[in-house]
C-alpha cells in the first residue's frame, strides 16, 4: 500500500477571498506546495529536475469544496497514490481541519514529463519513491 504525507500549513489571511474563507485558486497553490514538499523530501526536488530534465506536470484535477476554510485554521494535507498506470498517475490529497473533518479533496491526473523530448515518460524508479508508489517507495 502507498504511504500517506502530511503537511500543515497555516491558512492566512492573504489566502483569504471577499467572503473571509479560503479563496478556491489558494486550494491549489496548497496542494502544491504539499507536493513539492514530498517529492523533495524524497529527493526529487528542482535539482534533480533540472538535472534530469524531466518532472511532474498535472493533467488534470478534480476538487471537492466540503468545509469552509477561514484565517488562522491550521489543516494537515494528505498526500496519497491511487494508481499508476504505465505513463499516467492518480493522486488524492485532502485538507483535514483540526477536528478530523475534510474541508477539501482533490483528485490529481500527473506524469512525469521529460522536458527536452515534451512528452510524457514512463515512471523512474526514482520518481516513484518520490511520490509514493509501488515498492519504490520504501527504500
Amino acid at each position: 500500500m502507498a504511504s500517506v504525507h502530511e503537511k500543515v500549513i497555516s491558512i492566512s489571511e492573504a489566502h483569504l477571498d471577499s467572503f473571509g474563507h479560503l479563496n478556491n485558486a489558494r486550494y491549489l497553490e496548497l496542494f502544491e506546495q504539499a507536493r513539492w514538499d514530498l517529492i523533495t523530501e524524497r529527493g526529487f526536488g528542482i535539482d534533480v529536475i533540472r538535472r534530469t530534465k524531466t518532472g511532474p506536470t498535472i493533467l488534470g484535477v478534480t476538487l471537492k469544496f466540503l468545509q469552509e476554510l477561514g484565517p488562522r485554521e491550521t489543516v494537515v494535507i494528505r498526500t496519497s497514490m491511487v494508481s499508476y498506470e504505465r505513463k499516467v498517475g492518480v493522486m488524492r490529497q485532502e485538507m483535514v481541519k483540526a477536528d478530523g473533518t475534510v474541508a477539501c479533496e482533490a483528485i490529481f491526473t500527473f506524469g512525469l514529463f521529460d522536458l527536452e523530448r515534451r512528452k510524457l515518460i514512463e515512471p523512474t524508479p526514482a520518481w516513484a519513491r518520490a511520490v509514493g508508489w509501488g515498492d519504490a517507495a520504501n527504500p
